[in-house]
């Protein structure tokens, strides 16, 4: 009986290696394909409606559950905070990245958007509102930046439903005789 020798030994091996790379690579490649799939049909949740106890309105919050706002006149089209020390005290809700897909939670009506900032950075919208957090709130469920009046407007949690403006009824924008109020000094 003759013993195999070490040219036939590695011919048997090479021909299993193949083998088990090609059942590998084919894996991996059905693997991606069934990734890439399910990564485009993912959505990111980046805003949902809470119930605001301090408010008694359901409002529109981030991903970590805080109060969003808006700045009242401000839209897309009249932005009205673009200073660093307003984004110092209201900084914007943004995205990374502009392909994400912006999906609203249960209970949020209006369209989401999203605004190209000078700085590049992309600033996510709602009913044409860009939306912002407040430097002062540094919990669920808090409302503190409600109704102060600086950066040429006031701001105002941002409500979960369409049809409720976000300004709180019987509030009217500031007049040139009433003296605008400043934010409560945070400690930057």
């Amino acid at each position: 009986m003759s013993r195999p020798t070490a040219t036939s030994r590695s011919h048997g091996l090479g021909a299993a290696r193949r083998r088990c790379l090609t059942a590998s690579a084919g894996a991996v490649a059905a693997l991606a394909v069934v990734s890439s799939v399910a990564g485009a049909a993912v959505a990111s949740r980046v805003v949902s409606e809470a119930s605001n106890s301090t408010l008694k309105e359901n409002v529109v919050v981030d991903g970590h559950g805080r109060t969003l706002y808006a700045l009242h006149p401000e839209s897309i089209h009249h932005v009205l905070c673009r200073s660093r020390s307003c984004f110092e005290a209201w900084p914007p809700l943004t995205v990374r990245s502009a392909s994400v897909k912006l999906e609203a939670g249960h209970g949020v009506e209006g369209r989401l958007g999203l605004l190209h900032r000078s700085d590049g950075k992309l600033q996510v919208t709602l009913r044409g509102m860009p939306l912002y957090r407040f430097a002062g709130d540094t919990a669920k469920g808090q409302a503190s930046g409600e109704g102060i009046r600086t950066f040429g407007g006031t701001w105002h949690a941002v409500k979960a439903e369409a049809h409720s403006s976000t300004a709180p009824t019987g509030t009217t924008s500031p007049t040139t005789n009433t003296p605008p109020m400043t934010p409560p000094a945070y400690g930057y």
